[in-house]
């Protein structure tokens, strides 16, 4: 709910003087139903990342070409100057991995909806300048001072959106479809220092732990009524993280000694499966960065 209506926010201020307030209005709306509907969607288990990457028909992609692919739209994203390449790349990768990998529409709105709410808070904070008088399209009075939106702070803030959200939407495409594993081994060929992987794979595998247990005690503390009133609310609250914190180190300990009994040493191995790079993997690789160069090139 919260992602619907700072998006209505953002899209009526992005259009406002350019587009008729008979269209913009209705369009404000739409895309404020949609979003909350979407996010309506509960999970009956804790949704990971790690989850997603194994179950998505993608997997099956070569990791190698998709990370270099990702990088060069990444970057071919983050230097346009026209919002129409992140709205493309967001929108190709939304196609391939709700439709051509499998996942489903609402799940994927559900993991993006945290970085989208942080865009959209930073877009509002791109728009909006505080002046003595009222200037440019849109001018809201505050005490002694106008908060005003200008034309160029449209366009920028638009840019700055569309660059931001296209290459959310690439890491994405990568992080979703492809094991952590993978991953790493593309970095170890890539010769990344052995010490940032490692720390990279086990900070990243125990955020998703520490989750996982929190959303197991909070729904145990919710079974015996913990949430009940403000007091127990809080009572709860405080017991639940000072036991995630004791539970945390006893885990960190269970964890060093299960990779000790695997005969861990200095460095982290995973059995990699060969993934050859086929014809139509690579022809839809190379049509997308095509037409994504066409966008950055052609558009104004």
């Amino acid at each position: 709910m919260i992602t619907a209506i700072l998006a209505m926010s953002v899209v009526y201020c992005l259009f406002y003087g350019q587009i008729e307030m008979s269209v913009l209005i209705p369009l404000c709306l739409v895309l404020g139903a949609v979003l909350a509907m979407l996010g309506r969607h509960k999970h009956t288990q804790f949704l990971t990342i790690d989850v997603q990457a194994q179950t998505s028909r993608l997997n099956k992609v070569n990791p190698v070409m998709k990370f270099i692919t990702v990088l060069i739209l990444m970057v071919l994203c983050i230097s346009a100057k026209t919002p129409a390449v992140g709205l493309f790349l967001t929108t190709v990768m939304l196609l391939l991995i709700v439709f051509v990998g499998g996942m489903k529409l609402h799940d994927y709105v559900h993991l993006l909806a945290l970085p989208i709410s942080f865009l959209l808070l930073s877009g509002l904070a791109l728009l909006f300048e505080i002046t003595k008088q009222s200037t440019g399209v849109l001018g809201i009075p505050v005490f002694s001072v106008w908060f005003c939106i200008s034309r160029s702070a449209q366009i920028q803030t638009a840019l700055v959106i569309a660059r931001a959200l296209g290459a959310v939407s690439c890491l994405y495409l990568l992080s979703l479809t492809t094991p952590m594993s993978e991953i790493i081994g593309v970095l170890r060929r890539l010769h990344c220092p052995d010490l940032i992987i490692e720390l990279m794979y086990l900070i990243y595998r125990y955020i998703f732990i520490l989750l996982s247990m929190y959303h197991t005690m909070q729904d145990a503390a919710k079974s015996r009524l913990g949430y009940i009133n403000y007091r127990a609310n809080v009572r709860t609250t405080g017991n639940l993280y000072s036991n995630l914190l004791s539970r945390s180190y006893r885990l960190a300990g269970q964890n060093f000694d299960a990779m000790e009994s695997r005969c861990y040493g200095t460095k982290i191995r995973f059995l990699e499966k060969k993934k050859p790079v086929t014809g139509t993997h690579a022809l839809a690789a190379v049509g997308v960065m095509v037409l994504t160069v066409c966008i950055f090139l052609w558009m104004p």
